[in-house]
């Protein structure tokens, strides 16, 4: 059995290291699956103890609910079917886990309560995520007095229970279900005052910690190809983390504890007043149409209007007349990692075009337009200089060393790190109120008249 496991250990690691680009992430993808298949047979057929029936009722329901998932599932939705999948991973890690304490023989009490705590708090606190995602719970930091106080308490109370184990002080199955209960307390708790802003971190995060219960359940119950895709997982998920973490230059404490997001003010206690220039689609194009290099940054804005594939129709359009397009791609840009680009590959975009961080940079300097699409806090310049502001030090797009900025937003709400963008007022800027789906359209259709 163990050599299935090391088979699909390869394909485990064979499919992580093809994710790692655009243009090999599908195969990456297939690979990881077939692994992950070699070894649910491998487990399934190792044991006699199971009831094959109810393992084909549980392919059966489980498979419908996937292919159902994956062909009404939007990609603009993707953060949150990926914030579902963790919690779902570590919930299924919570239950088998307490399985084997609830039926005999008993189990390593101290390990049960480990893959419970995580799984637990990994299954709360994704749907928490999901709620935000998905707009049924607020996407701005809820956070309240003592707030941190009662996350520390009720993870002080875990270990406290853990210690007086083997006291006799509480049985054994009280202390299961406390545990539980806090663990299930210490997700919401954890994740609810995390504003939208910080939401790649914490998808990112959150599987990180399903492939740890995973381990730790692969642990309990003896299955080394748990234990391996459990921290394959775990530690891709803890890089990813570390890696989007760079992205805003802040530490995973300051997410985890920063409440970026609030209504914020500026540094002087005001609003500073800007010159807003309102531009048409019309006027916008004429700009276009004198320009030879344009660089499309998209943003949240893109994928809320499920805008990608007239964004590629307008590139594809200026293109044809000469000029030279690419894409600039924040690590952080969207609601989870590689959101921007999942949405632009879905749309045929070339991956060559898609140009991250440190590649597009130097691009801005001689480039023509820049065009802003639902984009906000990854293209705001005070995170360059303003030391009072809650990006300050994120690394951005430089969009404003472009000769000109065409923004599209629908309003001028702030973003999800809630603070101005001193970029809406710079000489260089202007504004197309609206829509990206329709503006875009628009913009597509006022070009080719021109």
């Amino acid at each position: 059995m163990n050599l299935f496991y090391l088979i699909a250990a390869v394909c485990f690691i064979i499919g992580l290291k093809r994710l790692s680009h655009p243009k090999t992430a599908r195969s990456g993808n297939f690979i990881a699956a077939i692994g992950m298949l070699v070894a649910i047979a491998a487990t399934l057929f190792s044991s006699g103890k199971l009831d094959l029936e109810l393992i084909v009722i549980g392919f059966i329901i489980g498979g419908s609910i996937g292919a159902l998932f994956a062909t009404r599932i939007q990609m603009t939705e993707m953060p949150q079917m990926v914030a579902i999948f963790n919690g779902f991973g570590g919930g299924a890690s919570a239950l088998v886990a307490s399985s084997t304490f609830l039926t005999p023989p008993e189990s390593n009490f101290l390990i049960v309560c480990i893959s419970v705590l995580i799984g637990t708090l990994t299954f709360s606190g994704s749907f928490i995520a999901f709620g935000k995602l998905q707009g049924f719970i607020s996407g701005k930091p809820i956070v309240f007095k003592g707030q941190q106080f009662l996350n520390a308490l009720a993870f002080s109370a875990i270990i406290i229970l853990l210690s007086i184990n083997n006291l006799g002080i509480l049985d054994s199955q009280s202390i299961f279900y406390a545990i539980l209960a806090l663990s299930f307390f210490l997700g919401i708790g954890l994740v609810i005052p995390i504003g939208g802003a910080d939401m790649p971190v914490v998808i990112s995060l959150l599987n990180s910690y399903s492939g740890i219960a995973a381990t730790a359940t692969g642990f309990l119950i003896g299955n080394n190809g748990l234990i391996i895709s459990g921290s394959l997982v775990g530690a891709s998920g803890l890089i990813l983390t570390n890696i989007m973490c760079k992205g805003m230059n802040r530490s995973l404490a300051n997410v985890i504890f920063g409440a970026v997001g609030l209504e914020v003010a500026s540094g002087d206690g005001s609003q500073k007043e800007m010159n807003i220039k309102s531009y048409s689609t019309t006027e916008a194009a004429m700009i276009m149409d004198a320009a030879e290099k344009i660089i499309i940054v998209p943003g949240y804005g893109l994928a809320v209007a499920k805008a990608q594939h007239v964004a590629r129709e307008v590139a594809d359009t200026l293109e044809a007349q000469g000029k030279k397009v690419l894409y600039g791609i924040h690590p952080v840009a969207g609601r989870m990692p590689g959101h921007m680009n999942v949405l632009l590959a879905e749309a045929d975009v070339s991956y060559d075009l898609l140009k991250d961080l440190d590649e597009i940079n130097p691009e801005f300097e001689d480039c023509d337009v820049a065009l802003i699409l639902g984009a906000n806090d990854v293209v705001n310049p005070a995170a360059r200089h303003d030391q009072s502001s809650p990006i300050y030090g994120m690394p951005i797009l430089d969009v404003d060393k472009s000769r000109t900025v065409i923004i599209n937003k629908r309003s001028m709400n702030p973003g999800f790190a809630g603070i101005q963008n001193e970029l809406f007022g710079y000489d260089n800027s202007i504004m197309v109120f609206g829509d990206a789906k329709d503006m875009l359209n628009d913009l597509l259709k006022e070009i080719k008249e021109l």
